[in-house]
């Protein structure tokens, strides 16, 4: 099981620059394509007023919006997933 979800699309700059950052930390993920899953595209609605910011990180419960990098690796410190 991962704690780490990211949510966002193939084509979409700022989802590749997020997942290659969490790939250089060795941080494992899962990607959800929610282009290609239509619950997952509404979850991500859900959490940002109705529209589908790319990417959307879950770290462990913790939602984030097309996150910097700095706020990546804050919340993956609080939630313990990198040291």
């Amino acid at each position: 099981m991962f704690g780490v979800k990211v949510y966002g699309a193939d084509w979409c700059e700022d989802t590749r620059h997020a997942r290659d950052f969490l790939e250089r930390l060795g941080v494992q993920y899962q990607y959800v394509n929610i282009e290609q899953d239509e619950s997952a595209a509404r979850w991500v609605r859900e959490h940002n007023g109705g529209k589908e910011q790319k990417p959307t990180v879950d770290i462990a419960g913790q939602v984030l919006s097309t996150p910097t990098d700095h706020e990546l690796t804050s919340a993956l410190r609080e939630r313990g997933l990198m040291a």
